[in-house]
């Protein structure tokens, strides 16, 4: 039986990348962390450790013990809550103590590359999953538009730069302004904020970081996201194509198409 690690987050991709795992013959061996992690999790592995953010040693030997070579990682950490949570182990303070800057891309490559070095090697996030990434073109009955394709145009340099930044993806937009940029609220609460400036012409716009390591950290939509949207009123969600991760692409769908929400998938390269 072939083995895959999983160090775990919030949300749902970790319940859903380990459906598929086992629907391929893979044993999932997860790192899950305690107040973050989706419970439901211990359903759909072969073993599970609860650890907080920072036990680096826990989840090495975890792996090394159970003859893992190769693990993803995936899956939200709330800023907020990490403050409380976070309880670094002698590895993670020797990784922090030696980084310049520790924005969140920062720690997560020098977290792959001191796995690697202990002989387990991050693989993409989307490894089993490749229908996940978004598509390119509008997905509902709803297009955007002239106006709001002006707002999205204007918003995805900002919202690429705040990427390269470290501060977020996401950005909204309307009526040729910046409603709201996303820090370490999130989207969700970015949507709301933005949203409610908005007063009906906010669009969301979610981007992927222009060096995006594609192994973690992407951008991620779904259903909750027209949610929230629709509560606020807002009209267009604008995701990257081929570099954001879909959750419930149908419902989501439907979903937008019964609120009057439009949602296209655009490649840079168009964005003019």
């Amino acid at each position: 039986m072939k083995k895959i690690g999983l160090i775990a987050g919030g949300g749902q991709f970790p319940v859903i990348f380990s459906k598929a795992a086992k629907s391929k013959g893979f044993e999932v061996y997860a790192a899950a962390h305690i107040k973050e992690t989706d419970p439901q999790l211990e359903n759909h592995v072969h073993a599970i450790k609860w650890i907080y953010p920072g036990q680096l040693k826990r989840i090495i030997k975890f792996y090394k013990a159970d003859g893992v070579t190769e693990a993803v990682m995936m899956g939200s950490i709330a800023k907020p809550k990490l403050f409380k949570t976070f309880r670094p182990d002698t590895k993670a303070i020797s990784l922090i103590a030696g980084m310049r800057h520790t924005h969140d891309d920062g720690i997560l490559r020098a977290v792959a590359a001191l796995f690697k070095k202990e002989g387990i090697t991050i693989k993409a996030s989307t490894m089993m999953l490749p229908d996940i990434l978004a598509k390119k073109g509008c997905w509902t009955k709803r297009k955007p538009t002239r106006t709001e394709r002006k707002d999205i145009a204007f918003g995805w340099d900002i919202a690429k730069e705040i990427g390269r930044l470290d501060i977020g993806q996401c950005v909204v937009t309307g009526g040729g302004s910046i409603l709201a940029v996303e820090a370490v609220d999130g989207t969700d609460a970015t949507i709301k904020r933005g949203g409610k400036l908005g007063d009906g012409m906010a669009i969301v716009i979610k981007v992927s970081k222009p060096d995006q390591d594609l192994r973690f950290d992407m951008p991620a939509v779904g259903i909750k996201t027209i949610q929230i949207m629709d509560s606020v009123k807002a009209g267009v969600l604008a995701i990257e194509a081929e570099k954001t991760v879909v959750f419930e692409k149908e419902k989501m769908i439907e979903l937008a198409n019964k609120c009057g929400i439009s949602i296209v998938g655009i490649d840079p390269e168009e964005v003019k």
